[in-house]
């Protein structure tokens, strides 16, 4: 079988009919309006695109289109400090009251507007009402102003250290900057235009939801002149054009990425990446050396959910080592973690993480579930089926559950449906949900306060989907933001943790490394928590 396998991968120099014919679809539509002698990467992102505005949602497709159009005020970089980015500089008063922030020289968005302190106001706040982190740095907000153009101040009601590090923040949701126009739009509905400053344009005129999205080299974009580091530094463009073509079929993909008919692919699913290691016409890394988390969710507005010793039940009904063995397989890639802030991390603990942690408990959630009163209701479970990093967890979980003792409806739905169905809190009846899975990046769960699965604020304080309501997650959040040491931070981390498992706010499913794949041509792929296109050339 192996040998096959490796036969396969030396077929790049040679077209071979199968690879022509599964490549056909994504031809068809690559290189439709091509400008001349344009120097275009094509790439197979995880998912289609769908939702443009990356701050009414938190999906990583939103945030990869969103750091390609728009641009950030301060960004991490490798070693997790703090940079400007459209910022020129930034200070705090003496009594930490009072942040100060001037803008670049420079800076236009790609209407031609200059980017003003009024864009960028406007802009983190849109983004502090939808984003965990942005949240909790506005509760400590009483107003921000404008000194000039190019000048603002935040001013607090008490010092909030962390203040630079979540206007930083490098994942989602990400707060961009955008006109002050589109800014005012309300965070619950979605932007008008794609009109950012940043390093790339939208080609609104191709776009082909679920096809296809382009976009063009921001002549006009003014970067830094420092070496690119995650989100910070130079973003230089060496590109004319980036097309992302869907795939939903990885054979196909794979054909296109060995034929040339595609340059990178961002997620191959895992039993294919022995094909890729073998081939010496092919690079394939891990860009995100953090790694990711999987999880899944329950809805706490709708029965059963909305029983905590039901939620309990479920918890233990599902183990990390079947998730793991199913969604990733080889060990190499995964571990099992019980941490809520990531292992391998200051925060790590597996307080609470009994139920997610040991194995053949089936007959504890048996009676478990028997004691909570659970009634038969079925949990609707949604199952994403184009993404291979999410299309396995909600299989196995329906399987866990029901061998349990619940009656579950699994639903299948592409990623995209599933990013827009998440957000309704209608009754089961009218469309809502009980559970779905999803991944995040370590960069988005590494703290309490950045990781929304233990936000508490509920359905109507802009909690995250699935909406739990419990102020006590939100003390312990204000007190981790206000701990002065990193050993009060932990002990306080510890705490929150033991409540989310005690609530079942989510369920870690397990920490993974994912590779991405990219032709030998292509040079200057940057690590970080997202993909990013500039610094990419071609050969």
């Amino acid at each position: 079988m192996l040998d096959g396998m490796k036969a396969l991968a030396r077929m790049p120099a040679r077209r071979g009919a199968r690879a022509a014919l599964m490549a056909a679809a994504a031809t068809a539509v690559m290189g439709v309006g091509l400008p001349a002698q344009a120097e275009t990467l094509r790439v197979v992102m995880h998912s289609a695109l769908r939702v443009l505005d990356p701050i009414i949602t938190t999906a990583y497709m939103s945030r990869n289109h969103g750091y390609m159009v728009f641009d950030t005020l301060l960004a991490l970089d490798e070693n997790f400090e703090i940079k400007p980015q459209m910022a020129e500089s930034y200070s705090v008063s003496e009594d930490g009251l009072t942040w100060t922030f001037k803008l670049r020289d420079g800076l236009m968005f790609h209407d031609g507007a200059p980017v003003t302190s009024e864009d960028a106001i406007a802009s983190l706040a849109r983004w502090g009402q939808r984003d965990g982190m942005g949240q909790k740095m506005m509760d400590y907000v009483s107003e921000m102003v404008a000194v000039d153009d190019a000048t603002f101040e935040i001013k607090l009601k008490e010092p909030y250290g962390l203040l630079p590090g979540s206007i930083a923040k490098p994942s989602s949701n990400v707060p961009f900057i955008m006109p002050k126009r589109l800014a005012e739009t309300p965070a619950s509905e979605p932007i008008a235009e794609q009109i950012g400053s940043g390093p790339f344009t939208f080609k609104q005129d191709e776009f082909q939801p679920g096809v296809l999205t382009v976009y063009e080299k921001f002549e006009d974009y003014k970067p830094r002149d420092e070496e690119p580091s995650w989100a910070s530094g130079g973003k230089v463009v060496k590109v004319d054009r980036v097309e992302w073509v869907v795939m939903a079929d990885a054979q196909t993909a794979l054909n296109a990425l060995m034929s040339d008919e595609i340059d990178y692919w961002e997620s191959p699913p895992y039993d294919l990446l022995p094909i890729l290691e073998t081939n010496p016409e092919l690079e394939m890394r891990v860009i995100n050396k953090m790694g990711s988390t999987t999880i899944g969710r329950p809805n706490f507005l709708h029965p059963p959910f909305d029983n905590k010793a039901v939620r309990q039940a479920a918890m233990v009904a599902l183990n990390q080592q079947d998730i793991m063995d199913a969604m990733i397989g080889n060990p190499d890639y995964y571990k099992i973690c019980g941490a809520m802030f990531l292992c391998d991390t200051p925060l790590e603990t597996a307080v609470g993480a009994e139920g997610v942690l040991e194995k053949d408990d089936l007959d504890k959630a048996k009676a478990m579930l028997a004691e909570s009163g659970y009634d038969g209701t079925p949990v609707v479970i949604m199952h994403p089926t184009d993404v291979g990093t999410l299309r396995t967890q909600p299989v196995v979980a329906a399987q866990a559950l029901r061998d349990a003792g619940f009656t579950v409806d699994l639903q299948a739905m592409d990623w995209q449906t599933l990013v827009g169905r998440r957000a309704s809190q209608a009754p089961i009846a009218d469309g809502g949900w009980n559970m779905f899975f999803t991944t995040w990046v370590g960069a988005d769960v590494f703290n309490p306060i950045a990781n929304n699965m233990v936000n508490g604020r509920g359905p109507d304080g802009g909690g995250w989907f699935g909406w739990p309501d419990l102020p006590k997650a939100e003390e312990l959040r204000d007190a981790y933001a206000r701990a002065g040491t990193t050993e009060e931070q932990a002990a306080i981390a510890a705490e929150l943790q033991a409540l989310a498992y005690d609530e079942v706010m989510y369920i870690p499913g397990g920490q993974f490394t994912a590779p991405a794949a990219w032709t030998t041509s292509v040079k200057g792929v940057l690590d970080g928590p997202a993909p990013f296109f500039w610094n990419i050339s071609k050969e």
